[in-house]
């Protein structure tokens, strides 16, 4: 039986070629020029994310400081007002009536009061 041994810059290129014959020469530069731009914002991103980590690395902020004022979500949730419920409760916040506004204005004050402290 004859063994293919083909690496995975072959399987790229030959990837390429099924795209390109499939959609055309039009459509391919389509969506070769989307995939640069998602390419383009990932790599933002990161660098962003990067960014903002060395930033906070360097403000000399102790992690478990940091982890202190954070509150520990397990989970996602379902709406906006799930997730203010949520962190109000891990922050001790009684939530009762108040409304969305409200609620993140005491998270607000909350975390603000706990990282001067």
């Amino acid at each position: 039986m004859l063994e293919m041994n083909i690496g995975a810059s072959e399987w790229g290129i030959i990837i390429l070629a099924l795209v390109l014959l499939i959609a055309g020469s039009n459509r391919f530069s389509d969506v070769a020029r989307l995939f640069g731009r998602a390419t383009g914002e990932y790599e933002k991103a990161r660098d962003l994310f990067q960014k903002e980590k060395n930033n906070a690395m360097s403000a000399g902020a102790p992690v478990s400081h940091a982890s202190s004022i954070v509150p520990h979500i397990i989970g996602p949730v379902g709406s906006e007002r799930e997730k203010l419920k949520t962190i109000a409760k891990a922050l001790g916040i009684k939530e009762g009536e108040m409304t969305d506004d409200q609620l993140r204005f005491l998270i607000s004050q909350k975390i603000k009061k706990n990282g001067n402290e």
